[in-house]
């Protein structure tokens, strides 16, 4: 199948997959390695910057081609797992890529995992091969199969070789996993969220198709550039990657950490027209002394999620980068939905402040055993949906297709979602879930802890921080807590407020430990110190 000649319909019809009745497009792609067919249509237009390095369309898929080339010599094949675990970059995305060449299938390891965490998801994959830029393979348990990060364009310019495996027209399988991209739940460890290329191309077909950017709508002269800020590990940006691939789209990365001074820059540079980010990013950026400084008229639209955006938000947004008024779209999704189920225009955010917009074209949504006032558990229905969890048979998803998402909502008459609460017990720490009780087991294993509680408390820049309430030993100090941690946890679910204290946490009517009395204790503290910061 060449996608680039593809029409990626607007018809929508019911088909039943895997005994679930969903709606899909009827005209549509099949798999994702098809995608980097686009790549020969943009050419030499640019397509990742990154520092000083500019790579083209056409290098991405010499540099693809000869990593694909490199993977099968390895041994690599057809369904092999072969675990990313890298910061942003353009090797990262080259890997990503070659690895949907040769039919093998990306897992998408986080890198601010510590080594336990990453142990765990190394023993638990049956991995092929591990590409680990240098940070990321200190932190490999021994005994780990790798190959080499690296990647480079051929010397010269080489005649590309037909791309074979998930990208051959041969290969129909749809319902076959493309990717694994890892999320926290409420029971610990991070869990591996089986995606198929069903998932993801449904995923991307709905947003381009409500956006009019449809392969078939858009022609050599269009393209925009991106500023991603976001981890490629993450959902979204599986979603920038392969949305930006098909529509010629500039993706321009910072060249280390978030910084809002380089983030302006990048968008005075570069006429950055698109950025989704996380509030967190966003407020830094409006606080910066640069922003009135730098010529950031081009930047026209905003997505924001990964954390709850209030009407207060919106408005600094649109005071602060005027030229993004009034497109400051948003939406709800989830990793085990494939991500975004729900949109919200920049008019919906205007008229309709605080909802989540209206389910996507193939995306059913209801609310489970609503109240009196219609709020209940937000459940959806979609062909974006996840297969399943690697390696654990519980899911989420009913037998009638249903994800339960663990969210609390409701859905007014007009269809927008309204987002009220999480039934899940999770901390989003500036766009990044945190288990409390992957937090707690770990504490438990500190010597001199007798029981811990932990919970989320608000933060003015980052949404969240995390807080935990620990009954110790005498001599424990926060200082020997934090340091234990670090080796298990990753460095944003290690709390950084504590509560030590010897006697006993508080107990509800059941005895269990009374968390929601602590946070609202915690809250009301913090609330009545300067600024909620120590």
């Amino acid at each position: 199948m060449n996608t680039t000649k593809t029409v990626w319909g607007d018809e929508i019809v019911v088909e039943e997959v895997r005994g679930i009745a969903l709606r899909t497009y009827r005209h549509r792609p099949r798999t994702i390695g098809s995608l980097l067919a686009f790549a020969d249509r943009w050419g030499d237009r640019p397509h990742l910057a990154q520092g000083g390095k500019v790579m083209t369309f056409a290098g991405l898929r010499a540099a693809v081609a000869a990593k694909a080339e490199e993977l099968v010599g390895a041994g690599v094949g057809r369904g092999d797992r072969v675990l990313l675990l890298g910061w942003n970059s353009q090797e990262w995305i080259i890997n990503f890529w070659a690895c949907a060449a040769v039919g093998a299938v990306p897992v998408l390891a986080n890198a601010w995992w510590g080594r336990s965490e990453l142990a765990d998801a190394v023993a638990l994959l049956d991995l092929k091969l591990a590409l680990a830029d240098p940070r990321g393979a200190a932190n490999l348990p021994g005994g780990t199969a790798t190959g080499r990060w690296e990647c480079g364009i051929p010397a010269g310019t080489p005649t590309v070789p037909a791309l074979t495996g998930a990208g051959g027209e041969q290969d129909e399988d749809e319902d076959g996993p493309a990717a694994v991209v890892f999320t926290s739940g409420t029971s610990g460890r991070p869990k591996g969220v089986v995606l198929s290329h069903r998932s993801l191309l449904a995923g991307l077909h709905m947003l381009l198709h409500i956006t009019r950017r449809l392969p078939q709508q858009v022609d050599e002269s269009t393209g925009d550039a991106g500023l991603h800020t976001g981890p490629m590990f993450h959902i979204g940006g599986v979603q920038t990657l392969i949305r930006a691939i098909t529509v010629g789209d500039t993706l321009v990365m910072p060249a280390g950490k978030f910084d809002p001074e380089e983030a302006l820059r990048l968008v005075e540079k570069w006429k950055i027209t698109r950025w989704s980010a996380v509030p967190t990013m966003v407020s830094r950026v409006l606080e910066h002394p640069d922003v009135h400084r730098r010529d950031v008229t081009s930047l026209r639209s905003v997505t924001v999620g990964g954390a709850p955006v209030h009407a207060e938000f919106l408005d600094r947004l649109r005071a602060g980068l005027p030229g993004v008024q009034p497109r400051v779209p948003t939406g709800y999704g989830l990793t085990e939905n494939g991500g975004q189920a729900t949109a919200a225009s920049g008019r919906d955010t205007s008229e309709h402040p605080g909802t989540s917009g209206r389910p996507l074209p193939c995306v059913e949504l209801k609310v489970h055993e609503g109240d009196e006032h219609g709020e209940g558990e937000i459940l959806v229905r979609s062909p974006t949906q996840m297969t399943g969890y690697f390696g654990v048979d519980e899911s989420p998803i009913d037998a009638d297709g249903w994800l339960h998402t663990g969210d609390l909502g409701r859905i007014d008459e007009a269809g927008y979602l309204w987002i009220t609460g999480r039934a899940k017990d999770l901390i989003i720490r500036g766009g990044e879930n945190i288990a409390p009780a992957a937090v707690e087991e770990a504490l438990a294993g500190v010597a001199g802890v007798v029981e811990s509680a932990v919970f989320g408390v608000p933060h003015p820049d980052l949404g969240e921080e995390v807080m935990a309430a620990v009954v110790v030993e005498e001599g424990l100090t926060e200082e020997r807590l934090t340091e234990e941690l670090r080796s298990g946890l990753a460095s944003f679910a290690v709390p950084s407020r504590w509560r030590l204290q010897h006697h006993p946490l508080p107990t509800n009517h059941s005895g269990k430990i009374d968390k929601k009395e602590l946070a609202a204790q915690a809250r009301a503290d913090l609330a009545g110190q300067d600024g909620g910061r120590r």
